[in-house]
């Protein structure tokens, strides 16, 4: 069922200044050996989160820019949320809840335990005594409250303070929606407030699509999940008794298109996600195909087709259903991946001997092999930043997930161990989730996620095992 987007009713988030671009690795940060702890806001410009939001602003106040990650979590205080009303007591709880694991989640902020505030916030509009949150260390204050309006719709506004400088950082905002979405509100609220912290976007009111596993090893039954980022609102997609596999959001986020062994051989279909109906994306043309994804504006799909031996990359019209074959070589072709503005592939090959990744033209041409390194590179995936591809390496016997410049240069492993595989990007560039999979007979897969630069990596919850994860755009 397709979800209203709950609309922000009033305020600017950030007052208006001059702003300079910074690194992917610049993050907001406290600097305290050699610089005075500060709530430092980076200067980064920063979209409308959604269609019928406040656009981000700046503000003027002193600027760090980190280039080698968070040098240590900024510190932060989040009071419960004000509940305004005895029906808003239950919203209000869970609502703070769900803003405080997303932002603490993210690895760049550190909660000041509510035991340790000398501190309480009885209004939304109560002026802040900063004193009493400067001794317990709180570099930012995070206030909000919750209001039911009525049995079915509620509101949630938030303000942000800097704590040293005494200040607030911005205007307050508020949204409203239907009680059953309050956590997507919540999802929202910290998007806004982690947008205003770091000058990028937020990553939190996003879904991600995954290959579900039960069964022992030689026995797995897989189904299409889809859930929230953080686990939530988990629901199966596909039932069991087919084989599945690559699921990948359209850009819209209202379809997916992934392989399916639902005839005896991998096929690509298309599953509309409101109705749940799937089709085959070439009709009953002979050859397998597999590893599709769509192009940025959702009106073409990039996928390996199998024909007379040879596995290339193909580019598919969707309205027309016109092919358009872009390798052709006696070499494996597949995993391919759009970059963000639709003009290149990335992709696997072996035609060097060894599984390499290569960028060709979308509209054809010769192909540039990027991969440096030793070993062997595959399930290439570019930045929705347009700036860094992430990838598996094979080498030594262990599996990476890393990233690398989109010429190959300054590759940087995150992660390593006996199978890592499968890196999909958050919607803002900065987190990849992937798959583990541990050793032996019993071995089963798992879903992590882990920040560009190498830290914060975690599990993500989910029921059963997890595998192929594929994260969507804001919603």
């Amino acid at each position: 069922m397709q979800i209203p987007t709950p609309t922000p009713t009033h305020g600017a988030l950030m007052k208006s200044g001059s702003h300079s671009a910074v690194s992917p690795a610049t993050v907001f940060a406290s600097v305290r050996k050699s610089l005075r702890p500060t709530l430092i806001a980076l200067a980064l410009a920063v979209p409308a989160m959604v269609a019928g939001t406040v656009a981000l602003g700046q503000d003027i106040r002193p600027r760090i820019v980190i280039t080698e990650g968070v040098i240590e979590p900024l510190p932060v205080a989040i009071p419960e949320f004000v509940a305004e009303g005895r029906q808003s007591r239950e919203l209000s709880e869970t609502i703070t809840a769900v803003v405080v694991s997303d932002l603490i989640g993210s690895g760049i902020f550190r909660e000041i335990r509510p035991e340790a505030h000398i501190d309480t916030i009885e209004s939304f509009d109560a002026p802040i005594n900063y004193r009493n949150w400067r001794v317990i260390n709180a570099e930012a204050l995070i206030i909000g409250s919750v209001r039911a309006l009525d049995q079915n719709r509620v509101r949630v506004r938030f303000r942000l303070f800097d704590v040293f400088t005494g200040t607030e950082l911005g205007d307050g905002i508020q949204y409203q929606g239907r009680q059953s979405d309050w956590r997507r509100i919540a999802h929202k609220v910290a998007d806004a407030i982690y947008s205003r912290m770091t000058g990028e976007s937020g990553y939190f009111d996003s879904r991600v699509v995954y290959v579900s596993e039960t069964g022992p090893k030689d026995a797995r039954v897989k189904r299409l999940a889809l859930m929230d980022y953080d686990g939530a609102n988990h629901e199966f997609l596909t039932e069991a008794g087919q084989i599945v596999l690559a699921p990948r959001f359209s850009p819209g986020g209202d379809q997916v298109i992934f392989t399916s062994y639902r005839n005896g051989s991998p096929r690509v279909h298309v599953m509309d996600l409101a109705t749940r109906d799937a089709r085959l994306l070439l009709g009953h043309e002979p050859g397998m195909s597999f590893a599709p994804r769509f192009s940025p504006d959702g009106r073409r799909v990039v996928v390996s087709l199998t024909s007379s031996g040879n596995t290339d990359i193909y580019v598919i019209e969707l309205a027309t259903g016109e092919k358009r074959q872009l390798t052709s070589s006696l070499a494996i072709d597949t995993a391919p991946s759009f970059s963000p503005d639709g003009r290149q592939i990335v992709f696997e090959s072996d035609r060097g001997g060894r599984q390499q990744l290569y960028v060709i033209p979308a509209d054809g041409g010769p192909a540039t092999r990027i991969s440096r390194g030793q070993g062997r590179y595959g399930t290439p995936v570019w930045s929705p930043r347009g700036d860094q591809i992430a990838f598996t390496k094979i080498h030594r016997g262990e599996f990476h997930i890393g990233v690398m410049r989109t010429d190959g240069t300054r590759e940087k492993l995150l992660s390593g161990s006996f199978h890592n595989e499968g890196p999909t990007w958050s919607p803002n560039g900065r987190v990849l989730m992937f798959f583990r999979e541990t050793r032996g007979r019993d071995g089963s897969p798992s879903l992590y996620s882990v920040d560009i630069t190498g830290r914060n990596l975690k599990p993500v919850p989910i029921p059963e095992f997890g595998s192929d994860p594929n994260w969507s755009r804001l919603r």
